[in-house]
């Protein structure tokens, strides 16, 4: 009796997908062998048969077979017929349960792998409106001046023969054009050689954490700080070893109370704009801090990540600038540029950029040399240059808007200050049952936002929200900040 192949078949063939339907039919009828339905000798349907009980064109049905043949599945008996191949195994011996394929095996495997934690990175998603964590507008960047650069990218190293295997430290134009403006505008004496490209800036921490942590290692990290590092460093194995932070950054008395107790190997700091409480670090601590590195030998990792937008005073130089042998730099292009481009980069002594390269190599040998050569050429045409000051003045202007709209909306239940630098403000609540009122309503207005614990490095830190205000028009985010005010109702 022959199998009923239109109720096997016709719920794995749709002619509405995108999946041509031949390769359907022969996807469905390999799930079928491997199952243990169709076993070895199995005689299956004419074409024109299946054709007719599938409601497909014959010559779909005829290619089906012929690929199935070719690969091995099928095999042709001439007048009889074709059918499953005499030399597959046999599996018409009942599979156990745990090896029958069910829609739980796209979602569970049968192996053990290392999870996510339950409450994942701190992501700003979800429909609706975003208040990211300080993320510029790509909307400002102008699109013809991008395409323009990736086209000119195109052309040099498809004539170069360039779009091949090459130094995981990145393209040399870009690695040259970072290193000439870290010269020029933040004081770092570095060059080429001294440069390493990566995958955004909390790539560059990763490989940056995976290069100098061995499993055990102390890490130093602020009691409130950027959830993606903390991973990264717990990642490599590193115990995460909280520390104070005051208006005046990282409390440096406490990360020498802590250096007497641990042997710590590094300490992350995002000194220009503290992240998230948008405070900078203090000359004088920042001298204490680096005299406590020489003292108890340990590497500070310096995360710059948005530099350029500072409104009210000049910038202070990075603490690579003077202490380059102490400091590994940590910066990036995504907020000056856009996101998506994902160049992120580390500064440091040639002989660590050499095996932050090897790192790289394991994971990502290729990087992105179209979109590196790119903004090379932005970087070199001055465009970068141009963008920067162009939108530093746009984003004054909506830092002040957005000040006024939290006075107007939110000004009885929080206290804050107008950031000197950066795209975000910082929001404490005197009573933190406000706070707790927004978190827990505001998704539901379509308003979404990184949540207060997720900047905590202990349980008891302090708890506030990192808003940023660079992204959205002054219309956008004032519509935003009326409905977190609606949600503490």
């Amino acid at each position: 009796m022959l199998r009923p192949w239109k109720v096997v078949l016709d719920d794995r063939i749709d002619p509405k997908r995108a999946t041509p339907i031949y390769l359907q039919i022969v996807r469905a009828l390999i799930h079928e062998v491997e199952r243990g339905r169709l076993p070895s000798g199995t005689f299956l349907p004419s074409s024109r048969e299946l054709a007719g009980l599938l409601g497909v064109n014959r010559k779909t049905v005829v290619l089906a077979y012929e690929d199935l043949i070719a690969q091995g599945w099928l095999t042709s008996s001439g007048t009889r017929g074709t059918m499953v191949s005499d030399s597959l195994p046999d599996r018409r011996a009942k599979l156990p349960a745990a090896l029958r394929l069910s829609e739980a095996d796209l979602q569970t495997p049968a192996y053990r792998f290392h999870a996510p934690p339950e409450h994942p990175l701190a992501l700003v998603a979800g429909s609706g409106v975003k208040l990211d964590e300080g993320s510029p507008d790509g909307r400002l960047f102008p699109a013809d001046t991008l395409a323009r650069a990736y086209r000119s990218a195109v052309r040099r190293t498809t004539r170069d023969n360039r779009l091949l295997y090459r130094d995981p430290r990145g393209v040399p134009g870009l690695r040259s054009g970072i290193a000439e403006m870290l010269k020029a505008e933040r004081g770092l004496a570095v060059s080429a050689e001294n440069i390493c490209i990566t995958r955004g800036s909390q790539n560059a921490i990763f490989i940056a954490a995976r290069t100098l942590v061995s499993p055990g290692d102390a890490v130093l990290m602020e009691s409130l700080t950027y959830e993606p590092a903390i991973a990264a460093f717990r990642a490599c194995g590193a115990k995460i070893v909280s520390v104070g932070l005051d208006e005046q950054g990282i409390d440096v008395e406490d990360v020498e109370r802590q250096c007497r107790a641990y042997r710590v190997r590094a300490i992350f700091l995002t000194p220009h704009h503290q992240f998230p409480t948008t405070v900078a670090l203090r000359p004088e601590r920042r001298l204490r801090l680096l005299e406590l590195a020489r003292q108890f030998d340990f590497a500070i990792i310096e995360d710059d990540y948005d530099h350029e937008f500072h409104f009210d005073s000049q910038p202070l130089l990075p603490m690579a600038s003077y202490a380059p042998a102490r400091v590994i730099y940590v910066g990036s292009l995504s907020k000056l540029l856009l996101p998506a481009l994902r160049i992120g980069y580390i500064a440091a002594p040639t002989a660590f950029i050499d095996a932050a390269a090897h790192s790289i190599s394991l994971v990502d040998g290729m990087g992105n040399t179209l979109t590196e050569e790119a903004v090379a050429e932005l970087i070199a045409e001055g465009e970068v240059r141009r963008h920067a000051r162009k939108v530093t003045q746009v984003y004054a202007a909506r830092r002040a808007a957005f000040a006024d709209s939290l006075r107007r909306t939110l000004g009885d239940i929080v206290d804050f200050r107008v950031p000197d630098g950066g795209l975000a403000f910082w929001l404490r609540f005197p009573d933190i049952a406000h706070l707790d009122r927004i978190e827990e309503r505001a998704p539901a207005l379509g308003v979404h936002f990184a949540r207060s614990q997720s900047f905590a490095t202990h349980e008891g830190a302090a708890r506030g929200l990192r808003l940023g205000f660079a992204s959205l028009s002054a219309a956008e985010a004032g519509a935003a900040l009326e409905k977190l005010a609606a949600a503490t109702r």
